[in-house]
């Protein structure tokens, strides 16, 4: 089954917390019922009690086919007649629609907004959600949209970051280096490198850009990699002696030959291509400037689980690791989803489930407020363990996998809970 869940790149894209601290769960082949634990100390309480649930989708324009599979996903949380129910309204695909359809539902005494899709759109609602007092789970993977009240759900360049790095840590490799596309995207995971290796206490991370071109991809290798500095002198060394055409050139060539050249001033690179052609040229560009795992560990983001298996061909790729959700956590939504509309979800449907399913789950625990949406227990959805925190990130419970022959293998399962204060 295709592995494209909630990491989508859009261009700007629970059971019973018990007093003990699990996270409530979200099965994806039963209602919720139960109260939530108590909210975050000094979270506040902002945020309607009551009323209906607006998801805001583009149910026309070119982004219908994903804003009715998000509907179809979010339906599946909703049983029929019951309370509160579900308002769905159109946004045409753009930030305009998205607020005339905002204002309409929460003039319709709506108490939390699910969506919009994009982070322009949910940039463009924010005043309007901010200004009714209303809540709000856009869908976008944007950390950007994140503020008090605004949780974006998307699984963020930044949660991607922080997991695969902190897996590539707990084994000594702390030093990061970034090999990123030229695109918001990769500004996205570099700021989420930086943050990480300061928070490792470790310098700056080296971070050089390419882009799709062949050229570039081969000249960022190089200068990532320091290879003029490293490879290059030696290799010039060797050149010149055999240039000397003597029988003591030749024995001097023969001896550099077997000097190692040294190694990279990381052991841990990221590297941010998503796509096969690229990662192939990678693949074949990274031995040649002497960044080979295992003396450098490389990362990479959660999109390569939809190119796992097809990485698996290029042995330097081997052992490569990427966080993303378990697909096993989302088995059962799938099958919900695949009975109920005679195909399998795609894209970001199983967190348009996970927003309904918790906006349901809060209406019957307190209401749609701060207070109860970031319980530090947090809730367990279709993608695995996610906290919503006061200042509207979202902490998620990502495993890390590794690239092996056939299928990725869990290196580091993912997390059930967070420790928290």
């Amino acid at each position: 089954m295709p592995y494209l869940r909630s990491f989508v790149l859009l261009g700007a894209t629970l059971a019973l917390a018990s007093c003990a601290g699990q996270a409530p769960q979200i099965p994806g082949s039963t209602m919720l019922s139960g109260m939530l634990g108590a909210g975050s100390a000094g979270a506040g309480n902002a945020g309607k009690t009551s009323g209906n649930v607006l998801l805001l989708v583009p149910l026309s324009g070119s982004l219908a086919p994903v804003g009715q599979a998000l509907e179809n996903a979010a339906k599946l949380a909703f049983v029929s007649g019951g309370s509160p129910s579900l308002d769905v309204r159109d946004t045409g695909g753009t930030p305009a629609g998205a607020v005339a359809a905002a204002k309409a539902g929460l003039a319709a005494g709506d108490g939390i907004i699910l969506g919009p899709l994009t982070a322009a759109d949910a940039k463009a609602v924010t005043p309007v959600a901010k200004q009714a007092g209303v809540n709000m789970l856009p869908f976008t993977n944007d950390s950007t949209v994140a503020q008090p009240g605004v949780w974006p759900l998307g699984i963020t360049p930044v949660q991607q970051v922080q997991r695969v790095v902190q897996a590539a840590a707990d084994a000594g490799r702390t030093q990061l280096a970034g090999l990123l596309p030229d695109t918001d995207f990769g500004r996205h995971l570099a700021d989420a490198l930086q943050h990480e290796a300061a928070a490792l206490s470790e310098p700056a991370p080296t971070i050089v850009y390419y882009d799709q071109s062949f050229s570039s991809v081969n000249q960022a290798v190089r200068q990532v990699s320091d290879w003029d500095g490293r490879g290059q002198r030696l290799m010039a060394a060797i050149k010149a002696a055999r240039d000397l055409g003597t029988a003591a050139g030749r024995a001097k060539a023969h001896e550099l030959q077997r000097q190692q050249v040294a190694p990279p001033s990381f052991n841990a690179l990221f590297i941010g291509a998503t796509d096969g052609t690229t990662l192939a040229e990678l693949a074949n560009f990274l031995p040649y400037y002497g960044v080979m795992q295992p003396q450098v560990q490389l990362l990479g983001p959660s999109l390569w689980a939809n190119i796992a298996p097809a990485m698996a061909s290029q042995s330097s790729l081997i052992g490569a690791m990427y966080a993303a959700p378990d697909p096993e956590a989302s088995s059962a939504f799938d099958a919900k989803y695949t009975a109920a509309y005679g195909s399998a979800p795609p894209a970001i449907a199983d967190i348009a489930f996970d927003a309904a399913a918790l906006a349901k789950l809060a209406a019957t625990s307190g209401g749609y407020t701060t207070q109860v949406l970031t319980s530090p227990a947090g809730f367990t959805g279709t993608d695995g363990l996610l906290v919503l925190q006061p200042d509207g990130t979202v902490k998620r419970g990502l495993a890390v996998f590794s690239i092996a022959q056939g299928q990725p293998a869990i290196t580091s399962p993912a997390p059930t809970s967070f420790s928290h204060p």
